[in-house]
C-alpha cells in the first residue's frame, strides 16, 4: 500500500510529486532544495543551502515517523564539486553516527538555481 506522506514543516512540492511516498516499511523522500517551509529561498553559500536542505529532509523523515538513523541511501546533486568539502562539512553533522550510503554528483542546473539538492530513502525499522 502505497502512502504520500506531507508536511508543513518543509516546503510543498513544486511540481507534479509528492515530498515522500512510504511502500511498507520503506520511505523514498524527493529530492529537497533549500527552500523554508513558506517556499523562499534560502539565499547564501553552499553552508546556509545545505542545512536547509537537511532541516527539509529531517521534517519530511519526523512527518513519516521516522529520523534521520532510518537513512540508507542519500543522493547529493551538487551544481559545483568544488563546494565538496564545505557540503560535507554541514551533512557530516546530520550524519554523524553510521552515516547512509551516499552517491554526490556534480549537475549543470538545479532547480531555482540553488547549490545543493539532497534526496533520501529510509527503512522503518
Amino acid at each position: 500500500m502505497k502512502a504520500i506522506i506531507r508536511t508543513e514543516q518543509a516546503p510543498a512540492a513544486i511540481g507534479p510529486y509528492s515530498q515522500a511516498v512510504r511502500v511498507g516499511n520503506l520511505l523514498f523522500a524527493s529530492g529537497q532544495i533549500p527552500l523554508r517551509p513558506d517556499g523562499t529561498l534560502r539565499e547564501g553559500d553552499i553552508k546556509a543551502q545545505t542545512e536547509q536542505v537537511m532541516e527539509n529532509v529531517t521534517a519530511v523523515l519526523t512527518a513519516a515517523g521516522l529520523g534521520l538513523e532510518q537513512v540508507v541511501k542519500a543522493t547529493c546533486y551538487l551544481k559545483d564539486l568544488s563546494h565538496f568539502a564545505a557540503f560535507n562539512e554541514v551533512y557530516g553533522r546530520y550524519f554523524a553516527n553510521n552515516p547512509p550510503a551516499r552517491s554526490t554528483v556534480e549537475v549543470a542546473r538545479l532547480p531555482k538555481d540553488v547549490l545543493v539538492e539532497v534526496e533520501i530513502i529510509a527503512v522503518a525499522p
